[in-house]
């Protein structure tokens, strides 16, 4: 019974906590209205001595400072007529001589009853209060000061705890950092095998450290684990300090960093001090690069600048451990390239370990690892989901698996089925189906002609990849169709100088297919010529693949390795830059120009794809494949679908 009275009133501390924590606002206009009904009660003459009728001491002529006895004289020779009482001094309107004065005294003794008794007994209009004098008076100008600094302090405090201690709070890592013992294993970090093994050995050494203390090995001070996002690198960090089973203290980068100039430099002391009192342990920074930014590239404030500051004081920390300090450093980030150099040197981050988006083998135990709490139909091939995702990264894979499960879910399915995973699929790619997105019948036939363009062309060009599906049903945030292409081949990272032309190709299909059966051109291309425009000015500026720059790289990019884009440094002269137009706009023509031929040779294939499309609005790439094979067997033409003979008709830069 005590047990729950005692968890009871935990609770309800916990709940009034909450409330004044999640409510500061509210909980300050309180104790404001608070205050101002404490100041106007003491100097705002709500404590009024009883009386009747108004003080009216208008017309007087002559004002004499008197005695208060003198004052008390007056009233009971019948001479006043009204009194007003405040805390300093009383003033009395009577007559003298035939003429109005008022007696003016100081310093009213506090609770005379002898003077509310002798006014009563004399009938004069009196009003007023009683007054303490000089005591009372600064009494009442401290208590709202007093009443103020109260309220400060108590939300000062509530602050300083919600923010983790210290001075508001802003010194210390506090809340700001998480400390457990995860329970997480190697066995549940799939598609990661390399940066496992890479790992391995922090591990070993968390475990048994004088095993390499003994030999005199150095173990390395710092790890960073480097990759896209999505691909695992928490999950990673989490694993080795669940193997070695010792505490794990993880913070975000941007955590640091704070208006008041040395607090991120305080809170990296805190957070290293935590992390050795509890050695052997494991610290882990996630996207450090918010604070380990390369200093060469200066700031607004220079040297004084906070971001700066703190990153000094890890530099430093992580220089203070001892050879034989147990504690790890585990850091994370996708953009590897902008960190400063001293951060990369050895004896700090000795080590950089590749967490790379995984391949067939890798997706395929992802999903397994992700299907553990999902409940999937008997005919079900992960294997298909798993060659059709690649080039996605772990967290994808997850919510694929996560999509499929409400999908099923909305259409009332007991169990996931293929469909459900293949929509999904669909849905990570191209974006959510709009079916309240109505679009005309003219609307329609364009899209129809504009994805059957790109499509034929796809199925047609040597390099280009091979289409999975066609659909006119409009996706995502703007397009009215798409064509999906998923790509055969696993690891690739190269691409051939045709292979890129090839996408040009198909991306300037679609408007050539309006071009040619429609004789009107639309909108809708405008994402498509500007890929194309894209691609071969980085082959001329970038890649070497042209003869107006020959071999020079024009343009250098400064961004993500893994995100791309970034700024890019363009070094030539308006001459160049002019040559490059010109033989960007004359590619464009030419694989234009080219392309619209192809369309009208296989006219026919094109206007059946079209019919399919508008019957069923949706056709998959097989099909699309059929049409092509019969129209070429009909008209006797050599086949181009198997991608193998080049096109010596291709122009090339």
């Amino acid at each position: 019974m005590s047990n729950n009275m005692n968890n009871k009133n935990q609770n309800n501390n916990d709940n009034n906590n909450n409330f004044f924590n999640n409510n500061p606002l509210l909980v300050f206009a309180i104790f404001a209205i608070v205050i101002i009904l404490i100041f106007k009660s003491f100097v705002g003459g709500n404590g009024e001595a009883p009386g009747v009728g108004t003080l009216l001491n208008n017309g007087v002529a002559q004002t004499k400072q008197v005695k208060y006895s003198d004052v008390k004289d007056a009233i009971k020779s019948g001479k006043i007529q009204s009194v007003k009482i405040t805390p300093t001094n009383i003033e009395a309107i009577g007559t003298e001589g035939g003429k109005q004065i008022r007696y003016v005294a100081q310093l009213v003794p506090t609770g005379d009853k002898e003077l509310l008794q002798l006014l009563e007994e004399k009938k004069v209009v009196y009003e007023g209060i009683m007054g303490g004098g000089f005591m009372s008076e600064l009494f009442s100008m401290l208590l709202p000061i007093l009443i103020f600094f109260g309220i400060w302090m108590f939300l000062a405090k509530r602050m300083s705890k919600s923010m983790g201690g210290g001075i508001l709070g802003v010194g210390k890592a506090g809340k700001l950092v998480n400390s457990e013992k995860p329970e997480t294993k190697f066995d549940d970090v799939a598609g990661a095998e390399e940066a496992k093994e890479e790992v391995k050995e922090i591990v070993d050494f968390l475990k048994y450290p004088e095993r390499y203390i003994e030999l005199g090995a150095k173990i390395p001070k710092g790890v960073l684990l480097v990759g896209p996002p999505g691909t695992g690198k928490t999950l990673l960090a989490k694993a080795v300090a669940g193997e070695a089973s010792v505490p794990f203290f993880s913070v975000s980068g941007s955590s640091f960093i704070e208006m008041f100039v040395g607090v991120g430099a305080s809170r990296v002391r805190d957070l290293f001090e935590q992390a050795k009192k509890e050695a052997p342990s494991i610290i882990f920074i996630d996207e450090i690069d918010a604070i380990g930014k390369s200093r060469n590239s200066g700031g607004p404030m220079g040297g004084n600048d906070e971001r700066e500051q703190t990153l000094n004081q890890l530099l430093a920390e992580m220089d203070g451990f001892g050879t034989n300090t147990p504690v790890i450093v585990l850091a994370a980030t996708n953009r590897p390239e902008v960190l400063d150099a001293a951060l990369l040197r050895a004896g700090r981050f000795d080590r950089q370990v590749l967490v790379d988006k995984p391949d067939y083998e890798g997706r395929l135990a992802i999903l397994q690892v992700h299907i553990k709490d999902v409940k999937l139909g008997s005919k079900v091939d992960l294997a298909i989901v798993a060659k059709a995702t690649a080039g996605l990264a772990g967290a994808d894979l997850a919510n694929i698996i996560n999509e499929a499960a409400l999908l099923a879910g909305r259409n009332n399915k007991k169990e996931i089925d293929q469909s459900d995973l293949m929509e999904a699929i669909e849905r990570a790619f191209v974006g959510l189906e709009k079916k309240n997105r109505k679009i005309n019948d003219l609307e329609k036939k364009i899209v129809a002609y504009h994805e059957s363009g790109h499509a034929l062309i796809a199925e047609l060009t040597r390099g280009a990849t091979r289409v999975t599906k066609v659909s006119i049903i409009p996706r995502g945030l703007g397009a009215l169709g798409y064509t999906l292409h998923l790509p055969e081949e696993e690891n690739r990272f190269l691409k051939q100088k045709h292979e890129l032309l090839a996408e040009v190709d198909v991306l300037l299909a679609g408007r050539a297919a309006e071009d040619v059966f429609l004789k009107e051109i639309s909108t809708g291309a405008a994402n498509d010529l500007q890929r194309a425009t894209d691609i071969i000015k980085a082959m001329i500026s970038v890649y070497g693949m042209s003869d107006v720059a020959g071999l020079m790289v024009l343009e250098k990019s400064q961004g993500s390795t893994f995100l791309g884009g970034g700024q890019t440094l363009k070094d030539y002269s308006e001459k160049t830059a002019e040559q490059i137009d010109n033989a960007v706009k004359n590619m464009l023509d030419k694989h234009y120009g080219i392309i619209k031929d192809r369309l009208i040779k296989y006219s026919e294939a094109i206007e059946e794809i079209v019919k399919v499309l508008l019957e069923t609005e949706v056709i998959e790439g097989q099909k699309v494949r059929e049409i092509i094979k019969a129209y070429e067997e009909q008209k006797g033409l050599p086949s181009l679908l198997a991608h193998k003979d080049m096109d010596e008709n291709k122009p090339t830069l």
